[in-house]
């Protein structure tokens, strides 16, 4: 009974954190690395308490296995199911263990006679080829195709049991027939999920290996990379074709605003800024004119690039003043002497050197 409760309490336990784990947005981040390897934990130690009580047992039939002890069945498809969620550890080492987690949960319903005959046919196919799997071993594409919409229609109706069973009323759920349908529907649905995860492995696998060898990392390439995946990058490199957002609102400038005394360490200005570069997203990738041809002339104007009134500033010749007798004068002789000058030096009167 100790066994049973602990057993019982550790796989909530993981049922929940499992849970989170999908809820979670960043599967990268340290801190979902983290929680998973501690929802894996949780599962392996559930495993171990199975094996060592021996709970499931080649001798019995479905029908010996408890209603309450039925969920314990899907222990190695949860844990092979978080294996592949590891970005940490080699990815064909994590591709391995879940291949055997999940090798492990058919054999299990293979020996209690818990499988379809066509989930079985997949399963000895499998068994006689791990590495070169695949729930289509056809190569023709209707074939392929026909087959694809076949489990997917059985995948969709899988589900919809699942979800109907699930909303039973909770007054309900205490009736050992229900509790008993509700874990056969998902561990039916979990069977036609480990057989698609074995066939994406499998593919997985054979890319891995068209791979060239990668020398072991020594201690400062594990650095760089854990640094890498902390985003504490020592170089200014990125591949980021945009900068942080920091960066962007300081005119490229990083670093804090204030120090920690609360002292400005650079002058800044408040504004709106986020709404300020949202706007600037969706605009021409050409420079628009800022001001009208009449507000340039006045600003013009303004700082005395142009003038009005004519003169020798405009480039336009005045006027003659008519009662300006003595420049009216002046004028007419200087038109004579011109005129003057004109006929007695005709035009190419002065080149004599070039002449026949």
């Amino acid at each position: 009974m100790e066994h049973q409760s602990s057993i019982r309490t550790l796989f909530a336990a993981a049922k929940t954190q499992r849970k989170h784990l999908e809820q979670s947005s960043d599967p990268t981040s340290i801190l979902y690395q983290e929680n998973l390897q501690a929802a894996i934990a949780t599962l392996e130690e559930c495993r171990n308490i199975a094996d060592r009580i021996s709970l499931f047992s080649p001798n019995e039939t479905e029908e010996d296995i408890a209603s309450a002890d039925l969920q314990y069945l899907l222990i190695d498809y949860y844990f092979a199911d978080l294996i592949l969620k590891d970005c940490v550890s080699s990815r064909k080492a994590v591709l391995r263990r879940a291949q055997e987690a999940y090798e492990r949960y058919l054999s299990i319903l293979d020996t209690y006679r818990m499988l379809s005959n066509n989930d079985r046919k997949l399963y000895e196919r499998y068994l006689d080829s791990r590495d070169n799997f695949s729930l289509i071993s056809s190569n023709d594409p209707s074939s392929r195709r026909d087959v694809k919409i076949a489990r997917f229609k059985q995948e969709q109706e899988l589900k919809l049991k699942l979800e109907f069973i699930a909303k039973v009323p909770l007054e309900l759920h205490g009736d050992d027939a229900t509790l008993r349908e509700l874990y056969l529907a998902e561990i039916e649905l979990c069977i036609h999920h480990a057989f698609h995860a074995l066939d994406q492995t499998a593919q997985e696998l054979k890319i891995l290996a068209l791979m060239p060898p990668t020398p072991p990392a020594g201690p400062e390439q594990r650095e760089a990379d854990y640094r890498e995946r902390t985003g504490q990058r020592r170089d200014p490199y990125s591949d980021r074709l945009d900068g942080p957002i920091s960066q962007l609102m300081n005119g490229g400038k990083a670093g804090p605003i204030l120090s920690k005394d609360g002292k400005p360490l650079r002058p800044f200005t408040l504004l709106d800024s986020r709404q300020r570069l949202r706007d600037r997203v969706f605009r021409p990738d050409h420079s628009l004119p800022t001001m009208t041809i009449d507000e340039y002339l006045d600003e013009e104007k303004r700082r005395g690039g142009m003038t009005d009134g004519g003169g020798e500033q405009s480039g336009r010749p005045a006027e003659p003043d008519e009662d300006n007798l003595h420049k009216a004068d002046a004028e007419t002789m200087k038109a004579r002497e011109w005129d003057e000058f004109t006929e007695a030096n005709p035009k190419g009167s002065g080149n004599t050197i070039n002449r026949g």
